[in-house]
């Protein structure tokens, strides 16, 4: 299985044979990761907690194009950005257990 790195470098690869370079803007970018995650959404919109169970399991490969192409468009904007997640990610990570402590008693 391809690392972090290449699937990066697969992605933009792919974009850049095509010519997308130009139309790849980080505005029309982080819109387009945004239509696509609504597109993630529509699969669940509606639906009882019940109802989704069984929807996943008939709809799995549909859902998982759609949850790829948010993470393509991510990886794309990111790369652009000079954004590394992993290290963002663990970044936040740490922001978020001081902004939200976990509690002493153990409870949740």
């Amino acid at each position: 299985m391809p690392d972090l790195q290449t699937l990066i470098a697969d992605v933009i690869a792919f974009r850049d044979t095509r010519g997308w370079t130009g139309k790849n803007k980080p505005k029309d970018l982080a819109i387009s990761l945004i239509l696509e995650a609504g597109e993630v959404l529509e699969h669940f919109q509606w639906k009882s907690d019940e109802d989704i169970k069984q929807y996943v399991v008939d709809h799995k490969e549909e859902i998982s194009d759609e949850l790829a192409d948010v993470f393509i468009y991510l990886l794309t904007l990111s790369r652009d950005l000079g954004v590394d997640l992993i290290e963002a990610s663990y970044r936040k990570m740490e922001k978020n257990a001081i902004k939200y402590p976990a509690p002493s008693d153990g409870t949740l």
